[in-house]
């Protein structure tokens, strides 16, 4: 199955252009500290998104490539990961659960203390999103 990763690569880039705005110490400092905030708010509904993006692609990508049986048995996001690190696509799962339980913190609730944890997150996400969407790229290329 053919992986159309158009949307994951949007997602990427996105992310990535939301942290180097963010990272821009020259930019925030002219900024209120609301607009500030409100930066930090695209940086994290970015990672949420390229988070969700980032594991449905592992999901089906795994499905269209492991073994029939691995693919079609229910699979928590750790087994996900870690299969998905068995298959060469990501490097560390254990960045992958930290990103997941970062995705739930946004989920449920959201207070400046957990907004700076999944803040946090957004750049070791990209670092690990661009090197699995370079995995997908190459193996659709196969």
């Amino acid at each position: 199955m053919k992986l159309d990763l158009s949307s994951l690569k949007k997602a990427v880039g996105s992310l990535g252009q939301a942290l180097e705005t963010a990272s821009s110490t020259g930019f925030m400092k002219k900024l209120t500290r609301v607009q500030r905030d409100l930066v930090k708010a695209g940086v994290i509904q970015n990672f949420e998104f390229t988070y969700e993006l980032c594991w449905k692609f592992t999901q089906r990508w795994l499905s269209a490539n492991a073994n029939r049986e691995d693919a079609q048995s229910p699979l928590t996001r750790k087994d996900l990961f870690r299969m998905a690190a068995q298959h060469g696509l990501i490097k560390k799962p254990e960045n992958w659960f930290a990103y997941s339980e970062a995705r739930n913190i946004t989920a449920h609730t959201y207070d400046t203390k957990k907004a700076a944890r999944v803040y946090a997150q957004a750049a070791p996400l990209l670092a690990d999103a661009k090197y699995l969407l370079a995995q997908l790229q190459k193996t659709a290329n196969d």
